[in-house]
């Protein structure tokens, strides 16, 4: 148990898996279009720029239409065959250093603690000059999953609270923690806040329902074989 513990909640942290050929240039694109991302929501050019902006983002779009692509469901079969789904988490929209819509998320467990830390740019904007409370409400989604994967039979999502005690600051260094409160059966209790400094800014709880790995693989299975009946 404390083997699959351990390959498990070492997925959440891909940042730390150094990066080679594709995988890394898609790092260095993901990490070029968050910024690209940011300047987008903010700037306010003279008339022209954004419309060339936009015609050349156009053309590259284009050239990458033509590249073979993959799903996450091909993601998961070929990394989990192999082992290692680094690159499954890899495209997370919360930790992932290759998906450009990440803050992204840094997470580190600390003896049975998981610690985050984050910093939310302006594309992340809810009420003025804070985060948006449905991309808290991710956030959560993600530290509490990260923390009940410390049992080692890491479930998914079935309910999650969240209570916003003060607005979450935007371009501010945050950080969390998460834990697992109690394990009854297959269900996974998990707890966490989102800080600045010490103070509490939101409180989230959430419970998971464990799924068995075979089951999972199933469900991978029948999903590929609804892609496959879309696409014929």
């Amino acid at each position: 148990m404390a083997d699959d513990a351990d390959k498990t909640h070492a997925w959440w942290q891909s940042s730390a898996v150094p990066a080679e050929g594709t995988w890394a240039e898609k790092r260095k694109l993901a990490a070029s279009l968050r910024r690209l991302i940011g300047l987008a929501v903010l700037s306010d050019p003279e008339p022209g720029v954004l419309e060339t902006a936009a015609r050349e983002m156009d053309e590259i779009s284009q050239q990458l239409e033509g590249q073979p692509q993959r799903s996450t469901l091909d993601a998961f079969a070929e990394t989990s065959t192999a082992g290692n789904v680094h690159a499954l988490f890899d495209r997370s929209p919360v930790v992932g250093l290759s998906n450009p819509l990440s803050p992204p998320m840094r997470l580190e467990l600390e003896g049975d603690t998981v610690r985050g830390f984050v910093n939310f740019g302006s594309a992340y904007e809810g009420p003025p000059g804070h985060v948006h409370g449905g991309v808290v409400a991710e956030l959560f989604d993600e530290l509490l999953g990260f923390a009940q994967s410390i049992t080692g039979h890491p479930g998914m999502t079935a309910t999650l609270s969240i209570d916003y005690l003060r607005p979450t600051p935007l371009h501010t260094d945050l950080n969390c923690r998460a834990s697992v409160a109690r394990v009854e059966g297959r269900k996974i209790y998990a707890e966490g806040e989102l800080c600045k400094d010490e103070i509490v800014l939101v409180r989230g709880r959430g419970m998971f329902v464990s799924v068995d790995r075979k089951r999972m693989q199933k469900m991978m299975e029948q999903a590929g074989l609804s892609r496959g009946a879309e696409a014929g």
